[in-house]
Parts: C-alpha cells; sequence; structure tokens
C-alpha cells in the first residue's frame, strides 16, 4: 500500500522496490551530523528502469548504498518485493541479496587486480555453489553466456587480469558479474561517468540489451540528464538529499517544473550554442550548500531564481503537477 504521506509512490502489485522516508545520517566533527539523505521516498515497478539524476554531493551513492543495507540506513524502510530490506536477518538479507547486484562508478577500482576476470565473474556462483559448481556444463553455460552478452569470449579472455582491459571493458566484467547470480534488480551507481563519451553510449546500449535479455528492473544513476534520457521510464531529480521532481522520463524533459532541473538542462552542451542563451532564468547562483547545515524550508532557495520569502519558511512536499509527476516547489513552472 502506498504511503499517503508521499502520494508520488504507486498503490501497484508489480512494485518491485519501494523506498519510504529514507534517510541516512553520518556524524561529523563535533555534535555534527552530515544530513545526506533526508525523507527520500521511490518506487520502481516490474522491468522499468528509474534514473535518479543529481550534481556531485547530493546523496545519489548514498542512497543507492543504503538500499543494498551498505550500510543500512538510519531510519526509513526499502522494501523488495513483500520483504523489508531494513527488518531482515544478516543471513536472510545475504540471500536477498542475490536478487540486488550493483554495478559502481569505477569499474578498475572495483575489480580484484589478483584474480582473473573469470573467477571475478566466477564468484557469485563459488560463493552460493562451490568450487566444484564450475565444473557442472549448466554452470559453464551461465558464465559463457553472461560473457557472451556483454560482448567477451569466456574461452578467450578469462584467464586475463583486469590491468589488461579498457576502463570499459572492464565495465563489461563488471555487469556481467553483477548478472552471473541472474538477479531480479540492477543497481547501477554513476557506470558510465569514468569512461569516454563514445564509450558511453556503447555501455548504455549494452545495459538495454540486458535489461531487455534478464528482464531487469533498474535504478540508474547519474549527475547528467542526457546520459538517463533515453535508458529511464521515469527520472527522479535530487538535490542536497531531497528529492525535488519525479516523472515520466519524455514529460520530465519536456515539462521540466522545478527551477533546478531547469537548471540541470540548461547544463546539458549543446552541438551548436546559442550565445544568447547565456545568463537566463535558470542558471543556478553560487555553491551547493553543506550537507552539514542545509537551509531552512526549500533547500534549492539559496540558489533559485525564483526563491521569496515562502521558501525560506516552508519545506515544499512532492505535489502533483500532472500525469504521474510530481514536483517539491512553492513557485513550480507550470506549462499550458
Amino acid at each position: 500500500m502506498a504511503d499517503p504521506s508521499s502520494p508520488h509512490l504507486r498503490d501497484r502489485d508489480d512494485v518491485v522496490l519501494r523506498v519510504e522516508g529514507l534517510v541516512v545520517e553520518f556524524p561529523a566533527a563535533g555534535d555534527k551530523v552530515v544530513h545526506a539523505v533526508s525523507e527520500v521516498s521511490f518506487d520502481i515497478v516490474e522491468g522499468e528502469t528509474l534514473g535518479l539524476v543529481g550534481e556531485s554531493g547530493c546523496g545519489k551513492s548514498t542512497t543507492a548504498r543504503a538500499v543494498m543495507q551498505l550500510p543500512g540506513p538510519t531510519s526509513g524502510r526499502v522494501r523488495y518485493r513483500d520483504e523489508d530490506l531494513t527488518e531482515l536477518p544478516a543471513e536472510r538479507l545475504r540471500q536477498t541479496r542475490t536478487q540486488l547486484q550493483m554495478i559502481f562508478q569505477d569499474p578498475v577500482s572495483s575489480l580484484n587486480p589478483r584474480r582473473s576476470i573469470r573467477d571475478i565473474v566466477a564468484e557469485g556462483i563459488t560463493i552460493w555453489q562451490g568450487r566444484k559448481a564450475l565444473d557442472d556444463e549448466a554452470t559453464l553455460r551461465r558464465l559463457e553466456g553472461v560473457f557472451d552478452g556483454v560482448g567477451l569470449d569466456l574461452h578467450h579472455v578469462g584467464d586475463r587480469r583486469p590491468h589488461q582491459f579498457s576502463g570499459g571493458q572492464c565495465q563489461r566484467i563488471c555487469i556481467a558479474r553483477s548478472l552471473v547470480l541472474e538477479p531480479e534488480v540492477l543497481i547501477c551507481d554513476e557506470p558510465v561517468s569514468a569512461l569516454d563519451v563514445s564509450v558511453q553510449a556503447q555501455i548504455l546500449n549494452l545495459l538495454e540489451d540486458m535489461k531487455d535479455r534478464y528482464g531487469l528492473t533498474m535504478l540508474f544513476i547519474a549527475h547528467d540528464l542526457a546520459v538517463v534520457k533515453n535508458i529511464s521510464d521515469r527520472i527522479a531529480v535530487m538535490y542536497l538529499g531531497k528529492l525535488c521532481e519525479i516523472g515520466k522520463s519524455e514529460d520530465l524533459y519536456r515539462y521540466p517544473t522545478h527551477p533546478y532541473t531547469n537548471a540541470l538542462m540548461e547544463s546539458i552542451p549543446e552541438p551548436e550554442p546559442d550565445a544568447s542563451a547565456s545568463g537566463t532564468e535558470w542558471d543556478s547562483q553560487g555553491e551547493l550548500p553543506s550537507p552539514l547545515d542545509p537551509p531552512s524550508g526549500c533547500r534549492f532557495r539559496t540558489r533559485c531564481p525564483r526563491a521569496e520569502q515562502l521558501c525560506t519558511e516552508v519545506e515544499p512536499p512532492l505535489r502533483p503537477v500532472g500525469d504521474d509527476h510530481h514536483v517539491a516547489c512553492h513557485f513550480p513552472v507550470l506549462f499550458a
């Protein structure tokens, strides 16, 4: 059942992952607290890709790790199907994690440099079924399948070490590793930000292919709206630990209603930029505030060209502005 205090959560039977009121805080020097994630809620239905977007330091990666309970959140709930991951015993959580796999931002550092890529990709199988399972014909076919799916030949490159591959190839290996246990949910934590632009497109296309092949449900994290435009069914925009807008990908690109979303749209590089467009209303002002002391009211108000006194005093809740489109802003940009 959807939380009535979070109207953007959908009351559907096919919700695979539901995050409700997620809070992640870390102790800092003295008695201060880093408010990394504050009351974040979203859901993802079966076969859907939700893009989570925001600039560096907004809490995206912390949200992803909290979903995986690495570590668990300060408060809030993370539900996978009918299970609340925040309340599972350690062994049951360990078993459930086989169905939720993660791809990390830096593919090179996330691979053990001392092991062959065959052993790296097969690690999940050996953990759950033992080394002898690697001699099983069905297991070999599974390994061959995931290697082939990411464009690598197991028998040709399986004995090589990670340093013998490019960054893009290492990310393909990471994708194969995440899929070898045939999970249902794939959490991609900025999987292309460390790669060249030309390689980014290849990895994005590969993830789309793997989503169709394995029937995946995905949470895709990025700091660039352009990266998630085609891969996401819905997009959630995050700022300083809070969600400020969430909606269908096409609608959010066509009708961005939060000033921060508009600022992100303006920051997307254009092949032929219009010099007259510089200094538009949607240029965000100043630096990202510290999560140690977030602004009162609307957290974006210190950089917002539309901010008024109300924004200082009252925090805006996510409210509907269209079909499955919600925005947390007192003065949203509304389109006819």
